[in-house]
């Protein structure tokens, strides 16, 4: 089996890029779909729009309906055809840009991402994550290439809400673990190989800068400072992640996060948000010792990333509802089996209810 690493075409990172948007497109196509919220429009699209004036190609934006579902995709598909549109591009969250991704995939078109916030490592890679309409985990969509383009302007992001560049680096810390349980498994990665040494390096560097910077960054955004440590979390939470959980693999915190999106109580909670505790149970399955698991605990605690059920918004905690959980996350589809031993709803259970209580434990409660 082959090693393999995927990455983005090109990755463009600093402040005010979005405005030199227009100039980069004009090397993949003459007219671009633009998929952005109503807010997101209100908030950056004069800055997106301002570098194609300088250019011949044509920018078109549609609104997103809120959630990358295959109605969504498909609705977007339509208005490609009618606008004539011959790349996509995605300007916003994490799930914008899924769909974006999807869209351009089912149109054979080049494909441009602007993430407007840090809260998710969805930018750079080759893959889809497909809800329901209603918001519950449906599938991945492996596409065969990375974006032709990642464009992150650090001057709009440090704008954005400081809790969602926090549900990013919760979403980051998995990124390292489930790379190595993938190692350990001899797992294939979501790029379809063995994992080579950069992606291992680049998921371990992921880790050590959420360690090192995480902290100062958040400090720096709630000052509303664009910081070296804002910009080393922002690549972290994006390409290093991005890179890191691609070519490394998934493993147990993506697939108990994806079991948490049966509760409707989560609903409100980040991608990260969900992950980062489901990073916390994957570590408990692997029983990793005492004084790595409280330095994990205490780095979430301090962000505010959520380490007890009530956190993640479960206000009455049931057995049945955790092994609901626990199924979901070990579906025969899901990643969790990636882990390099055998898992069962079962431990999965006894795992999240002892993750509960170590954070509340370290939480003093």
């Amino acid at each position: 089996m082959a090693n393999i690493l995927s990455s983005p075409g090109k990755y463009v990172q600093g402040p005010g890029e979005l405005k030199k948007l227009g100039v980069y497109a004009a090397k993949y196509g003459k007219k671009a779909l633009a998929l952005i919220t109503e807010s997101g429009y209100k908030r950056c699209g004069a800055d997106a729009e301002q570098g194609f004036q300088e250019t011949g190609t044509e920018i078109v934006f549609d609104y997103f309906h809120g959630e990358c579902s295959k109605n969504e995709i498909q609705r977007l598909v339509k208005v490609m055809e009618s606008e004539g549109c011959d790349m996509v591009i995605g300007i916003g969250g994490g799930k914008i840009l899924d769909t974006a991704k999807a869209a351009a995939y089912y149109k054979s078109v080049p494909v441009l991402i602007c993430p407007t916030i840090a809260s998710t490592d969805a930018p750079c890679s080759a893959l889809s994550v497909i809800y329901t309409d209603e918001g519950v985990f449906e599938e991945y969509l492996f596409l065969p290439a990375n974006p032709d383009l990642v464009l992150m302007d650090t001057e709009i992001i440090a704008k954005s809400p400081v809790r969602l560049t926090v549900a990013g680096m919760g979403d980051a810390l998995a990124t390292y673990f489930e790379a190595r349980a993938c190692k350990a498994s001899g797992a294939l990665s979501c790029a379809g190989g063995q994992i080579t040494s950069a992606a291992m390096a680049l998921a371990e560097l992921c880790f050590q800068t959420l360690m090192e910077e995480g902290v100062k960054a958040k400090i720096a955004l709630e000052a509303g400072a664009c910081t070296p440590a804002v910009e080393k979390i922002i690549e972290a939470n994006t390409l290093l992640s991005g890179i890191g959980f691609e070519s490394g693999g998934l493993a147990g915190a993506h697939a108990i996060h994806n079991g948490f999106t049966v509760l409707e109580e989560c609903h409100s909670m980040y991608h990260g948000e969900k992950v980062a505790f489901g990073t916390i149970t994957q570590l408990v399955l692997e029983n990793l010792p005492a004084e790595e698991l409280e330095e994990i605990i205490d780095w979430c605690i301090e962000l505010g990333l959520p380490v007890t059920l009530k956190e993640l918004g479960i206000k009455e905690v049931t057995d049945e509802k955790i092994m609901a959980v626990a199924k979901a996350a070990c579906a025969e589809n899901d990643t969790l089996h990636n882990m390099p031993f055998e898992v069962n709803p079962e431990k999965v259970c006894a795992a999240i209810k002892a993750a509960d209580a170590y954070g509340r434990y370290f939480l003093g409660e």
